[in-house]
């Protein structure tokens, strides 16, 4: 099994605008210079159970990771301008491997700054209030549960059977993939994705553009 952690990569123009929905359907604008494949649309970036996946998508998403994509299923949250943010991926890849992480963060700039968090002590500072907070430890247990329930929906993995991710449900190990959860299914299931939203809004956040 793998873990969420993402090297950043570059990053250019940021513009501001409302995000929309994974699953909205939108024109696909004719192809030039580095826009090239770009989708446009409005409204608040989401997850949708029949996302899909093209192959624009897994090329974009391959120059986000610097491989190819493996088990991708959908795009579960795109940027403003179009581009992936998280992929939904199978619970089993193509090779067999049990795969635990459903919601997968891809956009360099939004990985570059959970990171940076990653690096200053928050996973250890969240991890301390779960144990101190029954609230919010009720609240990512609940996370734990929803993440267990969308992942049921591609498929049952025996070997990772009330596995989820990121450390749920009884600490933090991955702020990716909180994030990338909350990201998909918006605000209000993952607190602690949420928050770790919330802390990178300056650097990055859902309504902005910095592909």
């Amino acid at each position: 099994m793998e873990d969420s952690t993402q090297e950043p990569s570059g990053a250019a123009a940021h513009r501001d605008r409302p995000g929309r929905s994974a699953g909205t359907p939108a024109p696909r604008h004719a192809a030039s210079g580095r826009h090239a494949g770009r989708i446009s649309g409005t409204g608040i970036p989401s997850a949708v159970g029949s996302n899909t996946v093209d192959d624009v998508d897994l090329a974009v998403v391959a120059e986000q990771l610097g491989r190819g994509p493996r088990g991708v299923v959908g795009i579960a949250a795109r940027c403003v301008c179009g581009r992936p943010t998280v992929v939904r991926t199978a619970p089993r890849l193509e090779d067999g491997t049990p795969f635990p992480t459903t919601y997968y963060l891809t956009h360099p700039r939004a990985v570059a700054a959970i990171s940076t968090l990653e690096a200053g002590g928050v996973m250890a500072e969240m991890t301390r209030r779960l144990a101190e907070d029954p609230d919010l430890a009720a609240a990512h247990r609940a996370a734990h549960e929803d993440y267990l329930r969308r992942r049921a929906e591609l498929g049952d993995v025996p070997e990772i059977a009330n596995i989820s991710a990121g450390g749920m449900p009884a600490r933090v190990k991955c702020l990716h993939v909180l994030a990338a959860h909350a990201l998909a299914v918006g605000p209000g299931v993952n607190v602690l994705g949420d928050e770790t939203l919330a802390l990178i809004e300056p650097e990055w956040r859902p309504t902005r553009c910095t592909c």
